[in-house]
């Protein structure tokens, strides 16, 4: 008897494409809610209570720069290369994020500026370093 069509196992170039359109959107969640993280672990460590208000007051310059970072390095074209996209998403929200969060008149101490770098690296670069070290495991 011959199989349905609903039966068979998708082609893996049809699920490979699939996720290429999908991959964009995963990373981009997946960095905003890093990016959140950040911000709400910063708030609770200095005591100023994470609410969403809170955690969105402190969050959003770094959210437009990531915004400004993923058009800049076109990370939709391969989201989770940690080079370049990754740095290029790291520094340039890093950077922008303490510009922007200066202009707004809120603190940039040097402490945070590199808590931010470090964390923000972390979060932004190790994600995509993990996977691609897991990807080529597989491959031999």
């Amino acid at each position: 008897m011959p199989r349905s069509d609903s039966l068979r196992p998708a082609h893996p170039a049809s699920s490979r494409s699939a996720r290429a359109r999908t991959a964009p959107f995963v990373w981009g969640i997946a960095d905003v809610v890093l990016i959140l993280v950040f911000a709400a672990s910063g708030r609770r460590t200095h005591e100023h209570g994470v609410t969403v208000a809170g955690v969105l007051d402190t969050a959003w310059p770094f959210l437009l720069a990531y915004a400004v970072a993923a058009l800049a390095a076109r990370a939709w074209r391969s989201p989770g290369a940690a080079w370049p996209t990754g740095v290029v998403l790291w520094l340039v929200t890093v950077a922008g994020g303490l510009a922007v969060r200066a202009m707004s008149g809120a603190g940039v101490a040097p402490s945070f500026q590199v808590v931010t770098l470090i964390v923000l690296g972390a979060f932004l670069l190790l994600p995509r370093v993990v996977l691609r070290t897991i990807r080529r495991r597989r491959r031999r």
